[in-house]
């Protein structure tokens, strides 16, 4: 019976192979060659929909007229008759043009992600925003609920939460972030290429079970795949990038590369910090694709990243204080920070489309980053009153020296990590419904040494660490050893073992004239750590999630929806090292229970579209492993006695403000608390409690080429800037609100809609050539203090560490 079935089943293929049908397979797409999604692709009673890639296959029978049906709500209606006789596949690839009239009645509505609380952000928008770190994480910024106060970072906080509990995803594949990284300057460039990105995809709490364990939020990033032959240049005084796409072999091999340099001397020469600063951040990414036949696809993702951080300071002066009592601090530096981080990361993947409703898709990835951190700098300071005494001949000058002393910090710290992961996914649908499964094993080795003490002096004397006797010379002789006020030194080699699945279940259906949407499902994650040694027991968390939508039969164009469930962040290498570099190996995972109620209202104004999106969202949090945040480097407890909640209001109104330009405003509301082993709340270090952004487009009526993006955000002050020894319940001050406008203004040569057939700009298909203005009003936006004592009272300062000033970037793109 056994070898009956096994004949069976080899047999099987071939008998389908052997029936009277083949198949006809393309990619739609527009005017501008990128693809349409949803297009109903039909014969007779049989049909299909293209994917976000545009593409669709259909089986069709031979020895008869077929005539094939293209149609779009937004799009004109496209057919083509075929008349197949042979069973070889057929590949046909149309170009859908817009509907041009009654366009002003047409309301173009995609619910698919609506209904799962996800936002859609077009590429355009991230490709063209003004900012520091242009792309996808700046066009982030600009939403409600996703905050981040150093500009120079691409890292963001969602909803409460630090940047280690985000999920980012390139084609279902997890990207991760350095671990060494102290501050945004040093980090260089995203993983994510813009002008590679084809679709984002970007969900602030409450999302699927399909997504990882993560408590705060999912970017989803689709690469594109071209279909003909482009050349994207991109050039700026910041750096600049070349885009290589093209397609063989009948669109069979599909070829995205992208190079990118960055250089941020531009940014890091505004701020108040004299220095000699040559960074060298350079990537390069692919993404291959290559139809094996009409079922077998292999895509290849991969990244090589070098992040070289060659900084030398030379010299500081900072005023601060009030009109009446204003102060100066000068520092001069010697020594230098040499930081390096190198970054692999390959991924190949295999979809085998069984049938029409069956798909699987498995990945093998591996991810290794070789990170350094040596430094050692001296920084010699004096704090003096001003004379601010306006008939005074000294006035603006240094007149009285409150406090003189220097500072050594020293570091050799090196990590090397290696992640490697295989995964097998699947997806079965079935009329309105559909299921999403899958199986994941990783595996994660961490080899981490740290080296790190700083040594600070007053008027020639050592300070003590804290709770070390203090030293009161030179009234009383002190003939203890000279202790550095902060030393680390340990090494640590853990290996990390995790197996995830999941499973949820998608339907689509109406209750009376309602149309509804629900999904549920499951995650469930083991792990174990082997830290120096010792090893903890296995542990496993399980993470049941819902979500449902209702869009009323209304007059009204209205959207409900509710999501919710456990969501679980069992820790990684980061998590389970203390302040002090000890690792951990018992740390419990993270928990959080999300509810989050929201509503989509389109509607018109104006006689244009908008849309106001809402969301009310609640977390508890419990099992908390409490951090502290400086700059961007995140130091944890590595303990789990910590609970906390979280709860917020996210409002965002987008549409035409300026007719064929879509803009944005967005408010948020967030409080944030945290209870320490049972010593009370207080506020987390991401309580910020305002928000509100503006990401504006425009152009002038009578020269439209000539474009405006304005992006403004403002960010009420969250906790901070305190000492690195403190102690939080001790010190809540906050730092200053964040205030921030940058302006671009760009000038359109060639586009789709202005062509040149002789000349030089004949050769491009697009050219763009503009300014952009950041930090338009030069506001002094504080990230961190520098501490200070004064000799004589004994008393700490704490000096604002502001970031970038205003700067002027020139920019260039064009594309062949």
């Amino acid at each position: 019976m056994t070898k009956f079935k096994f004949f069976f089943l080899l047999l099987f293929p071939l008998s389908i192979f052997g029936q009277d049908f083949t198949f006809i397979k393309g990619y739609v797409k527009n005017s501008k060659n990128k693809p349409i999604e949803n297009v109903s692709v039909s014969f007779n009673k049989t049909g299909t929909n293209t994917n976000a890639d545009g593409f669709y296959q259909l089986r069709v029978p031979l020895n008869q007229e077929v005539t094939l049906v293209f149609t779009h709500i937004s799009h004109q209606t496209l057919s083509k008759s075929f008349f197949l006789k042979r069973k070889s596949i057929v590949r046909f690839s149309p170009k859908l043009m817009l509907k041009i009239e009654q366009l002003e009645e047409i309301v173009i509505k995609d619910k698919t992600k609506s209904v799962s609380g996800v936002t859609k952000i077009d590429v355009d928008k991230a490709k063209n925003i003004v900012g520091p770190n242009s792309g996808v994480e700046n066009v982030l910024m600009t939403l409600p609920g996703v905050n981040n106060n150093n500009e120079l970072s691409t890292q963001y906080n969602v909803r409460g939460g630090n940047f280690d509990e985000n999920l980012v995803y390139v084609n279902g594949i997890q990207v991760y972030r350095p671990y060494l990284i102290r501050s945004g300057q040093q980090e260089g460039l995203s993983f994510i290429n813009t002008n590679m990105v084809q679709n984002i995809n970007f969900s602030a709490g409450g999302f699927q079970a399909r997504f990882g364990d993560r408590l705060s939020s999912v970017l989803d990033i689709t690469y594109r795949k071209p279909s003909e032959e482009t050349i994207q240049v991109d050039a700026s005084f910041l750096g600049g990038s070349i885009t290589y796409g093209n397609s063989y072999s009948d669109n069979k091999w599909s070829v995205l590369l992208g190079a990118r340099y960055r250089d941020n001397s531009l940014f890091v020469n505004s701020k108040q910090v004299e220095t000699n600063f040559r960074p060298v951040f350079s990537d390069v990414q692919s993404y291959i694709s290559y139809e094996l036949s009409d079922k077998f696809t292999f895509n290849f993702l991969g990244n090589l990243s070098i992040n070289d951080y060659n900084y030398q300071p030379l010299t500081r002066k900072t005023r601060f204080g009030t009109v009446a009592d204003p102060l100066e601090l000068i520092v001069f530096y010697e020594g230098q920070e040499k930081d390096s981080y190198f970054t692999l990361f390959g991924a190949l993947s295999g979809t085998y489309a069984i049938n029409e409703d069956l798909s699987l898709t498995t990945t093998v990835s591996r991810y290794n980053t070789q990170e350094e951190e040596h430094f050692d700098i001296a920084a010699s300071y004096r704090l003096g009153e001003v004379d601010s005494s306006l008939g005074s001949e000294n006035f603006g000058e240094v007149e009285f020296s409150q406090g003189i002393g220097s500072q050594i910090n020293h570091a050799r710290n090196d990590l090397d990590a290696l992640i490697t992961n295989a995964e097998i996914r699947g997806t079965l649908k079935k009329e309105q419904s559909q299921w999403n499964f899958g199986v994941k094993f990783q595996k994660e080795n961490i080899k981490d040494r740290i080296r790190e003490w700083e040594v600070i002096d007053s008027l020639g004397f050592s300070i003590r660490p804290p709770g070390h006797t203090m030293n009161n010379q030179p009234y009383e002789p002190f003939e203890g050893e000279i202790t550095p006020f902060q030393s680390i030194r340990t090494e640590n080699s853990v290996d990390i073992n995790r197996i995830t699945a999941y499973a949820q279940y998608n339907k689509r259906s109406f209750w009376g004239n309602h149309e509804v949407w629900y999904n549920v499902g499951v995650r469930s994650h083991t792990w174990n750590v082997t830290g120096n040694g010792t090893t903890s027991e296995s542990k496993m968390i399980i993470s049941p999630r819902l979500q449902f939508a209702i869009k009323p039969d209304w007059e009204k164009d209205m959207l409900f929806r509710l999501s919710g469930g456990l969501y679980a962040q069992p820790p990684s290498y980061r998590e389970l090292r203390d302040f002090n570099g000890n690792v951990n190996v018992n740390v419990e995972a993270q928990e959080a229970i999300h509810i989050v109620g929201g509503m989509d209202y389109s509607f018109q104004m104006w006689n244009r579209p908008f849309k106001l999106t809402s969301e009310v969202y609640y977390k508890s949090l419990s099992n908390l492993n409490a951090y502290s945040i400086d700059n961007v480097r995140i130091r944890y407890r590595a303990d789990n006695v910590t609970e906390g909640y979280a709860y917020g209001l996210d409002l965002r109104l987008n549409g035409e403000f300026v007719p064929g330009s879509e803009s944005w405003v967005s408010i948020g509301y967030l409080k944030t608390e945290e209870n320490q082993d049972n010593r009370g709340y207080i506020a987390r270090p991401t309580d910020q409690r305002l928000k509100f952004a503006i990401l504006f487009q425009d152009y002038v009526p009578n020269l439209p080429d000539l474009k405006a993006y304005l992006n403004l955000v403002y960010n009420t002050g969250v906790p901070g800037g305190s000492p690195s020894y403190a102690d939080v319940y001790q010190f809540q001050d906050r730092l200053r609100d964040y205030r921030r406008a940058d302006l671009g203004v760009s000038y359109v040569f060639v586009d789709s809609n202005k062509q040149f057939k002789t000349g030089w700009l004949s050769k491009c298909k697009e050219l763009t050539a503009g300014l952009e203005l950041f930090n338009m009003f030069d506001i002094q936006n504080a990230i961190t203090n520098t501490w200070v004592r004064d000799v004589y009272s004994k008393r700490q300062y704490g000096i604002p560490n502001f970031m970038t000033g205003r700067v002027l970037n020139f920019k260039m793109s064009m594309q062949f």
